[in-house]
């Protein structure tokens, strides 16, 4: 499949395309090549300002918040219709941005992101409150209220899918929203700028500024004419985005790293735990927040699981992500595949031993990486404990369940576990006992938009998805009538 010819990438500010004010662009590099495909504006603060103050026009103005909340989901139900009507332009978009596989791409992420528009769309005429029963003379009821512009601060790794687990549920509570994607993947976002008003989104409802997170990043961070920030990313920028936001008092949703752990007890049914495994640490290239690239694995089985993933992991497909054989596409960025470069360096240094993968794979002047398998560090080591975000999986062994829960829980993050068990009443005990937002059992990756998640620790607060997101683009208006 070639790639397919994208125009120079715009501003979307209040329903219009636009350059810079200052006229700066900026380069999207393909990552199975190391090429340039195209340029975006890259916005400065003016650029910020503007999408701030249409949004906020559009907000005050009631285009969008006037409308019922019965309005407001046929259109997002026409957002997630639109998504599948051109869902191979979008796939081609992530896969040509990210370095997606193509078939992943059309299976995970575009489907995943017209399910998450359908879901709040459905959720967005169930806004209600409740009637509360005092021992006044009054008639007391609550009601939930958008809280008006809306900064979604979107990661590289999933630009379609994390895009829209934030602009879903803003919009579904009447909400309007500036948009600033990755400066290295913005071309989805763009492209759903279009959708966005093709399926009846009212002008400066949704904006979109690209450009860098230092400049654009920052500027809508610290405009006052934010009133809520939601923000996928590392948690290092996760701690300024918290503090910042925290001195203007603006609440603030934050899904920062993870780095899971993948429990397999001795009694786990081996073939499917092997299946689940290879796939918590290489889907999307192991750039994967939720990814699980600590394997946890009771002695008993150790070294056998050890020689399964030996023989298993080098025959995992990787590859252009135009075939849709490929299974593993490159790393997004030079810097990314530098990164894990670093660490499985680290790893030998720290006395790890390689089972399989540690290197690149040289293929068209990609940024590939090997899906690595490590055995023999210890729990302290920095490969172990901190987050690597590529295909590299370090491997471990435990004596007792209550070592497994306490490796587990021994890093700084908790977004995601894992557990492979054939008994029910341990699948449950162990769940209960991991500190991570969410727990699988017997697979990984079961993600759908009814189902919430989000972090603790240092993987962040607050939750995506499920009708509980929605708590987090409303506040609760109280309303006492007396009867006197």
């Amino acid at each position: 499949m070639s790639p397919i010819e994208i125009e120079p990438g715009r501003l979307f500010v209040g329903g219009q395309w636009r350059e810079a004010a200052d006229g700066a662009r900026t380069e999207v590099v393909d990552p199975s090549r190391g090429a340039v495909v195209t340029t975006v504006a890259e916005a400065g603060a003016a650029d910020v300002d503007a999408a701030v103050r249409s949004a906020r026009e559009a907000f005050d103005g009631g285009a969008w918040s006037g409308l019922s909340g019965r309005e407001r989901g046929r259109i997002l139900h026409r957002v997630a219709e639109l998504i599948r009507e051109n869902a191979d332009e979008l796939a081609q978009l992530e896969s040509l941005d990210v370095g997606k596989p193509i078939s992943l791409c059309h299976a995970v992420d575009v489907t995943n992101a017209a399910n998450d528009y359908e879901h709040f769309a459905a959720l967005a005429h169930s806004l209600d409150g409740a009637v509360r029963n005092t021992p006044m003379n009054a008639l007391a009821y609550t009601k939930r209220e958008p809280l008006g512009v809306v900064a979604a601060i979107t990661p590289f790794n999933f630009p379609l899918i994390l895009a829209g687990s934030k602009i879903g549920p803003a919009l579904a509570a009447g909400n309007t929203v500036v948009h600033k994607p990755a400066d290295e993947t913005p071309l989805s976002a763009l492209y759903m700028a279009g959708l966005f008003q093709r399926a009846g989104v009212p002008d400066g409802v949704v904006n979109v500024v690209t450009g860098t997170g230092p400049v654009a990043g920052e500027a809508l961070l610290r405009h006052r004419g934010v009133d809520k920030v939601a923000f996928t990313g590392s948690t290092a920028i996760g701690r300024h985005v918290a503090a910042t936001a925290g001195e203007a008092l603006k609440p603030v949703t934050i899904e920062l790293g993870g780095n899971a752990a993948n429990i397999v007890f001795e009694d786990a049914d081996l073939e499917k735990a092997v299946g689940a495994i290879i796939k918590a640490f290489v889907f999307n290239t192991g750039q994967f927040c939720m990814g699980g690239p600590r394997l946890l694995v009771a002695r008993s089985v150790h070294s056998t699981l050890l020689g399964i993933l030996a023989d298993a992991v080098p025959g995992v497909p990787v590859g252009d992500p135009r075939d849709p054989g490929t299974v593993v596409g490159p790393m997004a960025g030079e810097k990314h595949l530098k990164k894990v470069e670093e660490y499985v360096d680290l790893a030998r240094k720290e006395g790890g031993r390689i089972v399989c993968g540690g290197e690149r794979l040289d293929l068209d002047g990609g940024f590939y990486y090997k899906p690595t398998v490590i055995a023999d560090l210890s729990n302290d080591s920095r490969v172990v404990q901190e987050e690597i975000f590529g295909p590299v999986l370090t491997v471990q062994p435990f004596d007792t369940e209550d070592e497994a829960v306490a490796l587990a829980n021994s890093t700084p993050y908790g977004l995601a576990s894992g557990v492979q068990t054939t008994n029910l009443a341990r699948a449950h005990r162990v769940a209960d006992r991991l500190q991570a937002g969410i727990v699988w059992v017997n697979d990984w990756a079961m993600l759908d938009p009814a189902v919430p998640f989000g972090g603790v620790k240092d993987s962040g607060y607050g939750r995506e998805y499920g009708p509980e997101a929605l708590d987090a683009y409303t506040r609760v208006k109280s309303v006492v009538v007396s009867l006197d």
